[in-house]
């Protein structure tokens, strides 16, 4: 059976678990790792070294079509939750059938911008609200396959937690 993963069928986002947030598209953060430059003997030049479970700076933007009270919601100066649950079409290209996947993709973050979009008679205001993420969870067709954490030290992708020894050597 092959299975052919061909789009996002849906989603629906969440706040708190529970608020519907209504219309929106989302830009989910990049996963670039922290890096520093090494050089020297045994070395024949340069290679960036990532450092194992520490991530860059990471945004997620959530785009609207209009100003709704939710988009101040989430300008509050406080941790921000939300979830977004969807289901990826795939196609079985041995039984030729279509079938879902679920995804989930839940952050916290703290807001970040607060574009409030533009005025123009008929035509969508395109604001949004950008925050600063500190935790995201990505859950496919039930396992889990990212979960970094920055402040409980948990960096788990594909099933491997990589900052378990570290916690261990904080004495976390």
């Amino acid at each position: 059976m092959k299975q052919i993963p061909e789009k996002l069928n849906n989603f629906m986002a969440y706040r708190n678990g529970s608020e519907y947030m209504g219309v929106a598209d989302v830009d989910l953060p990049d996963l670039e790792s922290l890096s520093e430059t090494i050089s020297g003997a045994g070395i024949a030049g340069e290679i960036e070294s990532p450092t194992i479970g520490q991530f860059a700076s990471m945004s997620a933007t959530i785009n609207w079509r209009v100003l709704e009270r939710l988009n101040f919601k989430l300008a509050r100066q406080e941790s921000q939750h939300i979830d977004f649950r969807g289901s990826i079409q795939s196609h079985n290209s041995a039984a030729g059938m279509y079938d879902q996947i679920p995804i989930r993709v839940t952050i916290r973050g703290l807001p970040k911008n607060t574009p409030l979009g533009s005025l123009a008679v008929g035509a969508t205001m395109d604001n949004s609200n950008e925050l600063e993420v500190t935790y995201i969870k990505i859950l496919y067709d039930g396992e889990t396959v990212v979960e970094i954490d920055k402040f409980n030290f948990i960096c788990i992708i594909d099933g491997v937690d990589y900052l378990a020894k570290v916690r261990e050597n904080l004495g976390l």
